[in-house]
């Protein structure tokens, strides 16, 4: 029995489908990220998961129980599913003890623990709006787990954070899940957030699954160019140029060949196909070329190479593992 199984579903509102026949599993442990452009269904995706939201086709079981429509319960949702939406809110003008007390279900002890591991407990005196949003936002996650959930849903969580508070959630949920065994699903746009948080990634295009599999294997062999932007930059070359890089047995001239900007390799002219260095840029660990190959094409890479000039004349080849055709 899977602890989350989403099946064949599709929701459709003021006659327009937000999500077709969606499909998957969730192992529990198992950390998931749904990634896709604004508009793809992810949040609709996650409000129908939290029983928060009525599909139109299909239906979502949690450790083997279905989750009934929100429109058959007086209170919407699933017990052992939480949610923590963008729009959290936390009642104004109150102290955080007095927010946390409210919806505890575990006892003062226990409590006190969560508190600590949210990194919210010297913040308990204090009035909501006196609070960051990175505050506001891990005390908002806080009150969610009082309530003892299995399955924790997160709706672009790091969306509206500057980097410190990211790092901080970031911890947070990761001391989090440890000590109280939490399973994770998440939504973000992020790439950085995904690839090195996930262990599988769920990419939705226009309301449907259009790939899914490791993170790695998304950024390295994504199933189409919408997949291959949603997670870093990467090089398009078709006809000619293409032909140049990929392999023999790959070089099809109806397909394009996509490269990211790290699996170039430079050396001399001779070592690839030829071309002269037209712009290079410093990024702190690692310089960013532009260059411009015999027959026109012009490509961006990645180096750690110090010294390389506009006009320099270099040969660039894609990696062994590097590129893929679509």
């Amino acid at each position: 029995m899977a602890f989350l199984s989403v099946s064949n579903i599709s929701f459709q509102e003021a006659g327009h489908f937000g999500l077709h026949g969606v499909s998957f599993t969730q192992r529990q442990f198992q950390r998931i990220a749904i990634a896709g452009e604004t508009g793809a269904g992810k949040s609709t995706l996650l409000q129908v998961v939290a029983g928060l939201a009525s599909p139109s086709t299909g239906e979502v079981r949690f450790e083997g129980q279905l989750v009934e429509d929100p429109h058959e319960k007086l209170i919407p949702g699933h017990p052992g599913i939480a949610y923590l939406s963008q729009q959290f809110e936390l009642p104004k003008f109150l102290r955080v003890e007095q927010v946390l007390r409210y919806a505890d279900k575990l006892g003062a002890a226990e409590a006190q623990k969560l508190y600590e591991l949210c990194q919210i407990d010297h913040l308990l005196p204090r009035k909501t709006n006196q609070l960051s949003g990175g505050e506001r936002q891990r005390i908002a996650l806080a009150r969610l787990l009082l309530g003892a959930p299995r399955l924790l849903l997160l709706d672009e969580p790091f969306s509206n954070l500057d980097s410190a508070h990211k790092q901080t959630l970031k911890a947070v949920l990761r001391d989090v899940g440890a000590q109280l065994g939490l399973t994770y699903l998440l939504v973000s746009h992020d790439p950085l957030d995904t690839l090195s948080w996930a262990d599988e990634i769920l990419v939705l295009q226009a309301g449907r699954l259009v790939q899914q599999g490791p993170p790695e294997q998304l950024y390295r062999q994504p199933a189409s160019e919408y997949v291959a932007a949603l997670f870093g930059d990467y090089n398009v070359l078709a006809g000619a140029a293409a032909r140049q890089f990929a392999a023999p047995a790959k070089a099809r001239p109806a397909k394009q060949l996509l490269v990211r900007p790290e699996d170039f390799r430079l050396g001399p002219p001779e070592a690839g196909v030829p071309g002269t260095v037209t712009d290079v840029r410093f990024f702190g660990s690692y310089y960013e070329a532009t260059v411009r190959l015999r027959g026109g094409a012009t490509v961006r890479l990645r180096t750690a190479e110090r010294g390389l000039q506009p006009g320099a004349a270099v040969g660039v080849r894609v990696a062994e593992e590097g590129g893929w055709l679509v």
